[in-house]
Formats: structure tokens, C-alpha cells, sequence
């Protein structure tokens, strides 16, 4: 099957333009190639009606030329996959050239709306996106899936419109539906603000509104690295009671939860894989060496073996087989698993696995944890929760909106920024989980916590909210955390001049780049 095509006569002079920009004129198949690429992208999807949306009359296109020999299975495996049909349909060659169409008048409406927007703007922008895209696609895993977890969650389909605040001229409402995968490649959103900015405030906002409009059906849980004191309780009581909400205060009541459930305890492969990964994270929060490594698994495999029925050991249990193996002579590895068993920071028994994650919780995290338990224990619900849904399997988008089921907020984020050991699994969990119905939200008192060596936290967040921080100066660090160009950055530098507690500038897509604008607050907002 040959595929030679013609653009319409319109687009002709678009083909010519844009190679301009890109190679100064030459390799017009390029720019087709891209046309095509990018046009896929937007979602754009073309029904047997609107074959006849562009004529033939423009650039001619010949199948070696087009392609240029070696990429021609990818394109038209890219075709087939968009639209479920075999590489050998009679349509592929219509399809093609339509998308061809389509591409080149968007990317030509970007250039011409957008005078000083070049083509390597253009480039870097959706290779990223490219690439975010790629790895947010859910893979099918009917096949090897666990179905052994015996954990279900609910989701939402729809919009989640979320009012983020008021302009300050006018009074009007502004929202961002941060499920619009149109406009976002993730949910995942980093919020900065020093301490009485208004930042937890808004967050709790959020929530409220999240529960309200998701009719309960996606939950969240809410980490709180400061802990709340009895008057904070108190003064948050409405907010527990509105968005029902448990509010756990460790180590006084368990996390409702236990942490090694989401282990298969049927198929011994994922069993094995599944006792190495909760074993890491042990490993990995309280320096123990590779022969208390092995004793750890040896006493987790050991601790399944005796549960004849079916449910899960807990830490205690797995502590109990610890102590068995070593006898007197305690070590790093007796004394973190002993301090995880006493202090009962979780649940011993739980009879519904799904409780946890279709429910709401606030953990209020004590100083009096030791560093070592208190992380180690956190990191045992983050890697919980990563492991449950991504054996669930990836969600849907529907009508361009990313189905969601969980939001995973962290309060006071740079306390885990500063833990080196934190870094990796953070990584992970917010480049892997995006495609799972889940979002991370991070609050920080500023913006140059997120950048921690090698990896930038705020740029795996798609949104970013910025309220009054201590460092307003740092103009370069500021247009990297909101996203912004360097025409972007000289308009926001002047509205964060009048940036005033309660107000941000933000990068949501519903709103222009740096716009200032007033946050929404729990309290005013009741």
C-alpha cells in the first residue's frame, strides 16, 4: 500500500513557512512528519465524515518521501493504534494526510498567536509532553494483573472543576479542572508559601471541594509533618466533619492500615516480589546491611507461610520471627522493627483492605516519633499506595478528562526533600503513578526546596501555585517553578511585587501566565 498524499491548498504555504523556521527550507517532510505527530497528540480523532474537511490541492507528499524510507511502520503503527485498525486498512493513507492538515494549521496558529514563541520553543515543549505522554500511558495488564489483592477503589469520570480563587478586580470566580488532560499532562500540583500565606488554607479548600464535587468518590489523605495540636484539632473540626474525615494522630491512634496487604499472598512470584519491595523500603530508612536484609525476608516469607489463612501478617508478627532468628544479639534491624511493633503505628488486624484508600484521613505526623520510625513509616504508606494502584492498572480518559480515584497531599514537603534517602521513591511516585487516577499535591514554604540535586520536584508537577515566600528575589528559579518563558517571567516579576498574603500567581491553563489573583481560603469560603 502505497500512501502518497497531497496538503490542502491552504497548507501549502504553511509547509513552506514553517521549514523556514525550522531548517531555513529545506526537509519539508519533516515538518509533515511533525504536522502528524502533533496533531495525534491533541486527541484529535477524524470520523468518516469529515473526510472531506480539506481538499488535495497543496505540498504532494510521495510514500519514500514522506516517510523517508525508515520511519514508515512507526507512523502507520501510531495511526493504527489511535484508531484500532490494522496496519493493512485502506483508510490509513486518508487518515494520514488528514492529521498531516490538522497538524499544520495548529502549529501554525501557535507561531502566528504567539510572535515571539521560535521553533525550538516549540520543540522542547512537546518533546517534553511527548515524553510525559509516553510514560503516562496505562499499560494493559489483564494478563499478569494481581488479582489477588483483594482491593478495590472507586473513581470519578468527570471534570473535576476546582474554584482556585477570585480575581481581585472583579470578584470573578477562576477554576481549574486539573483532570483536563487536554490541558494537563498530569494532575500532580506544587503549591509554595511561607509560613500564614495562606497555603494550607487553600489546600484544605481544595479538598473540601474535591469531596463535594466527586461525591465522595475520590479520597484523599492529607500528611501533615508539623502535627496538630488539640486547638488545631478543634478549629479543623468543621473541615473533618464536612469532607468526613478521620483525623489520625500518630503514634496515639494506628494508620488504618497494614502495610505489607498489598503483597500477593497466593502467586508466589509476586509474593517473592512483593516481600522485596517492603524489605527495601526497610533497608532503605534504617541503613540495615545485606545479611539483616536477608534475615528481614527470611522472617516476612516465614510470617506468610504461617497465615494458613489467607490474610496478611502484621509487623508485630514479622517483628516476633525477627527476634526468633537472632536470638540476643539486637541490631539496627531488631531495634527499627521493634520500635515499629511497640509504638502499634499500624493497624494489627484489618478485615476490608478497600476501607483505607475509599476513605478520607488526615495524619497529624508527632514530634515525638524518632526521625528514623517516622519516615520509615511514611515511606511504608507512600510505597503502599503506589503498589495498590498500579496493580490496579491505569484509568481511563474520558471526554479529555483523566478519570481519577486518590489525591496524595503532603503538607510541610520539604521535610521529606531533605531526607536523601526520600528522594528516590518520590521520583518514582510522581513520574509512575500519573496514569493510576492518582495526584500529588505538595506544599512547601518555598520554591528552592524542590530542587534537590539531580531532580526537580516542582517540574513533575504539571501546576504550580505560588503565594508569598521569603525569597522573591530569585527571578530564575521562580519562572522555573510556575513554567514560564522569559516574556511570562517579566510580567509575573511585576505582579509578584504586589504579591500580598492570600494572593498568588500561578500557571494554570485557564488563566493567562503569571496572572495575580486571590487564592481560595477554607475559612472564608465557609
Amino acid at each position: 500500500m502505497q500512501i502518497n498524499i497531497k496538503t490542502s491548498g491552504e497548507n501549502q504555504a504553511i509547509v513552506t513557512q514553517l521549514t523556514k523556521k525550522l531548517t531555513g527550507g529545506t526537509k519539508e517532510n519533516v515538518i509533515a512528519r511533525i504536522a502528524l505527530g502533533y496533531s495525534l497528540s491533541t486527541g484529535k480523532r477524524f470520523t468518516q465524515q469529515e473526510f472531506s474537511t480539506y481538499d488535495s490541492q497543496g505540498k504532494e507528499y510521495k510514500d519514500h518521501i514522506l516517510f523517508d524510507g525508515q520511519y514508515r511502520d512507526f507512523y502507520i503503527a501510531l495511526i493504527c493504534q489511535a484508531y484500532g485498525i490494522t496496519k493493512n486498512d485502506e483508510l490509513i493513507p486518508k487518515y494520514i494526510k488528514l492529521h498531516i492538515d490538522h497538524g499544520l494549521e495548529k502549529i501554525n496558529y501557535l507561531f502566528e498567536n504567539n510572535p515571539q514563541y521560535t521553533f525550538f520553543d516549540f520543540l522542547t515543549e512537546y518533546f517534553r509532553k511527548g515524553i510525559d505522554l509516553i510514560e503516562d500511558t496505562p499499560e494493559r495488564f489483564d494478563c499478569v494483573e494481581n488479582r489477588n489483592q483483594h482491593i478495590t477503589k472507586t473513581t470519578f469520570s468527570g471534570p473535576i472543576q476546582i474554584k482556585v480563587g477570585y480575581n481581585i478586580s472583579t470578584g470573578e470566580n477562576i477554576y481549574c479542572c486539573f483532570n483536563d488532560s487536554t490541558r494537563y499532562n498530569n494532575q500532580h500540583i506544587a503549591v509554595a508559601g511561607k509560613s500564614g500565606s495562606g497555603k494550607t488554607q487553600f489546600a484544605l479548600e481544595f479538598l473540601r471541594q474535591l469531596y463535594k464535587q466527586t461525591q465522595g468518590q475520590v479520597n484523599f489523605l492529607f500528611l501533615d509533618f508539623k502535627g496538630l495540636s488539640e486547638d488545631d484539632k478543634n478549629k479543623m473540626s468543621d473541615f473533618f466533619t464536612e469532607t468526613h474525615t478521620e483525623c489520625i494522630n500518630a503514634p496515639h491512634t494506628p494508620f488504618p492500615l497494614n502495610p505489607v496487604s498489598f503483597i500477593d499472598n497466593v502467586n508466589e512470584k509476586n509474593k517473592l516480589v512483593g516481600i522485596n519491595k517492603f524489605v527495601d523500603i526497610i533497608a532503605k530508612y534504617s541503613n540495615i546491611g545485606k545479611r539483616q536484609q536477608q534475615t528481614l525476608k527470611d522472617a516476612t516469607k516465614e510470617a506468610f507461610i504461617q497465615h494458613k489463612d489467607g490474610k496478611h501478617p502484621s509487623l508485630k508478627e514479622i517483628y516476633d520471627l525477627v527476634i526468633e532468628s537472632v536470638g540476643d544479639n539486637r541490631d539496627t534491624l531488631t531495634e527499627i522493627m521493634e520500635r515499629l511493633s511497640e509504638y502499634e503505628l499500624f493497624a494489627s488486624r484489618v478485615n476490608d483492605p478497600s476501607i483505607f484508600l475509599n476513605n478520607n484521613y488526615y495524619f497529624s505526623l508527632s514530634g515525638e516519633l524518632d526521625s528514623t520510625v517516622r519516615f520509615t513509616s511514611i515511606f511504608l504508606i507512600i510505597n503502599y499506595i503506589f503498589n495498590v494502584f498500579t496493580n490496579m492498572g491505569g484509568t481511563e480518559v474520558i471526554d479529555g478528562n483523566r478519570s481519577m480515584r486518590y489525591v496524595l497531599m503532603i503538607d510541610e514537603a520539604h521535610d521529606l526533600f531533605r531526607e536523601k534517602k526520600s528522594l528516590e521513591i518520590l521520583e518514582v511516585l510522581l513520574r509512575k503513578i500519573r496514569s493510576y487516577g492518582v495526584s500529588i499535591v505538595l506544599l512547601s514554604q518555598g520554591i528552592s526546596e524542590y530542587n534537590q540535586g539531580n531532580f526537580d520536584f516542582s517540574q513533575e508537577c504539571e501546576t504550580a501555585f505560588l503565594l508569598p515566600i521569603n525569597d522573591l528575589n530569585n527571578t530564575k528559579a521562580i519562572n522555573k517553578f510556575l513554567g514560564l518563558s522569559e516574556k511570562d517571567g517579566s510580567r509575573t516579576l511585576r505582579n509578584l511585587e504586589k504579591l500580598d498574603n492570600g494572593q498568588c500567581v500561578s500557571n494554570i491553563k485557564e488563566l493567562q501566565k503569571g496572572d495575580l489573583f486571590e487564592v481560595v481560603q477554607y475559612w472564608k469560603e465557609k
